[in-house]
C-alpha cells in the first residue's frame, strides 16, 4: 500500500471516531468537557493527516502537471480489466489507424448504427482518419470528469443531437397570488412575465498529445484507457473552470458568475466567515430549494470552516469517512454535503468564496459524443510518434430565476 493510501486510511479511521464522539451528545445539550477535548484532539489529528496528504500530493506533482497527468492516466490503465469489442477496436485504431481494424471489427462497428464511424471508414484514410468514440468510450470519459468533483458532479446534465441554440422559458411568479371576487364581478388581470435563458455550446479541445510508437505497441499498457484518462483530465479541467467561473462571453457562464450574493461578510472579514454568516447564507435561499441544497467551496475555504464552533462549543464541520470507503459518509457542514471545487476562489477581499443551494439548477449540455483524432503526419512521423487530440462540444448555465443558489462574499476591506 502506498504512503498516500495509508494516510487516507488513517484519516478515515479518525473521521469515524470523530463522528461517533460528535453523535454521543444530542444537539440541544452541551458536550461534556472530556468528550469536547477528545473531539478537538481527533480533529487536530485529522487536520495534521490532511496536511500530510496535501504534501504527498504536491510531491507527486513536483515534476509538473503534465507528468502528473500522464502518471494518473497510466495508473488508470494498469487497473483496467478485460476489454470489450469496442475497446479492442479502439486499440487497433490507436495503434495502426482505421486500416488496422479487422473486417469483424468494421462489421461490428457498422452494426451498431453509428453513422459517424461509418462515414470515417468510408471517406477518410487510415493514417489520418477521425474516429468517433463509441458509446461506451464516451460514457467513460464523462464519468472520469465527474470523479474530478466540481460542478459536473452535482449539476444536471443533458445530451443533445445537435449544437443548435437551445432556449428555456423562464418566469418568476413568486410574488403573484389570486383574489376574491364578488358575484358577477370580473377577475383582475394578472399576466405572468416570461423570459428566456439560452444554452449555447462551445467546442473544447484536449490539446494534442504525442506518444512514442513503442508505447502503442507495448501489450502490457492498456493504451486506450491511458488516452481516455489523460484526455478526460484535460477536458474536465477546462470545462469545470468555465462551469464554475466562466464569464458567459465566448465561454459558458459559471455557477459562481450567475449566483447572486446572499450574504456579505462584515468589514474585516476578507479571509474569514462566521457561524452567523453561514446561517444567514442558508436562509437567503428559499426553503423550497433547501431540501436538496449543499455547499460548494475551495479546499482552502474549507480549512477556515473546520475551525468554527457553534454556541455549544462543537465544530460545525462534521468530517466524513468515505475517502477509502465509497459507501461511507461525506463531509458535512450544518447537516449539508460539502462539495470541494478547486476552481472556486479561496477567501479574499470581494471573493465569492462559498456557494449554498440546489446545484441541480445548473444544467450542463453535451452535444453527441466525444471525438478522438489520430495524427501521423510528418511532424510526428519524423520523431517516431503518433499524435492524438479529442474534441467535444459542451455548455452550461444556471437556469434559475428564484435564487436557488446564493453566494457568500468576503468583505472588500
Amino acid at each position: 500500500m502506498s504512503k498516500l493510501a495509508q494516510l487516507r486510511a488513517q484519516r478515515d479511521a479518525k473521521a469515524r471516531a470523530a463522528a461517533e464522539l460528535n453523535a454521543k451528545t444530542p444537539a440541544d445539550q452541551r458536550m461534556p468537557a472530556a468528550d469536547a477535548s477528545a473531539l478537538d484532539a481527533v480533529l487536530n489529528e485529522i487536520e495534521a493527516i490532511d496536511g500530510e496528504i496535501a504534501r504527498e500530493n504536491r510531491l507527486n506533482q513536483v515534476a509538473g502537471d503534465e507528468r502528473a497527468e500522464h502518471e494518473a492516466a497510466l495508473n488508470a490503465a494498469t487497473r483496467e480489466g478485460g476489454r470489450s469489442e469496442e475497446s479492442q477496436a479502439l486499440r487497433a485504431m490507436l495503434t495502426g489507424g482505421l486500416s488496422n481494424l479487422s473486417q469483424e471489427q468494421r462489421s461490428a462497428m457498422a452494426s451498431r448504427q453509428n453513422p459517424d464511424i461509418r462515414a470515417a471508414m468510408s471517406t477518410t484514410t487510415g493514417s489520418e482518419g477521425g474516429y468517433t468514440v463509441a458509446t461506451e468510450f464516451s460514457r467513460s470519459m464523462i464519468e472520469a470528469m465527474k470523479l474530478m468533483g466540481g460542478v459536473r458532479a452535482v449539476a444536471s446534465a443533458i445530451q443533445t443531437s445537435t449544437g443548435a441554440q437551445m432556449l428555456f422559458p423562464t418566469a418568476d411568479s413568486t410574488a403573484e397570488e389570486g383574489e376574491i371576487v364578488g358575484q358577477n364581478a370580473p377577475a383582475t388581470p394578472g399576466d405572468t412575465t416570461f423570459g428566456q435563458a439560452s444554452m449555447d455550446v462551445y467546442k473544447y479541445s484536449s490539446k494534442s498529445i504525442a506518444l512514442p510508437f513503442e508505447l502503442l505497441q507495448d501489450s502490457f499498457i492498456d493504451i486506450e484507457t491511458y488516452i481516455k484518462s489523460l484526455l478526460a483530465l484535460r477536458l474536465g479541467r477546462i470545462q469545470n473552470r468555465h462551469q464554475t467561473v466562466g464569464t458567459g462571453t465566448g465561454q459558458p457562464p459559471g455557477i459562481v458568475t450567475r449566483a447572486a450574493v446572499g450574504k456579505t461578510g462584515a468589514t474585516g472579514q476578507t479571509t474569514s466567515v462566521t457561524y452567523d454568516d453561514l446561517v444567514d447564507l442558508e436562509h437567503s435561499v428559499d426553503p423550497i430549494y433547501r431540501a436538496a441544497a449543499g455547499w460548494m467551496l475551495h479546499d482552502d475555504s474549507l480549512k477556515v470552516l473546520r475551525k468554527i464552533k457553534d454556541t455549544q462549543g462543537r465544530p460545525i464541520f462534521v468530517p466524513g469517512y468515505e475517502q477509502g470507503n465509497p459507501g461511507g459518509a461525506p463531509d458535512r457542514l450544518m447537516g449539508r454535503v460539502i462539495n470541494i471545487n478547486q476552481n472556486m476562489a479561496p477567501m479574499a477581499a470581494n471573493a465569492k468564496s462559498i456557494l449554498y443551494g440546489d446545484f441541480k439548477k445548473y444544467l450542463i449540455r453535451d452535444v453527441m459524443d466525444v471525438t478522438l483524432f489520430r495524427m501521423t503526419d510528418s511532424a510526428y512521423t519524423l520523431k517516431g510518434q503518433v499524435g492524438f487530440v479529442a474534441f467535444c462540444r459542451s455548455g452550461g448555465n444556471l437556469l434559475d430565476v428564484g435564487g436557488a443558489v446564493k453566494a457568500y462574499a468576503n468583505s472588500a476591506t
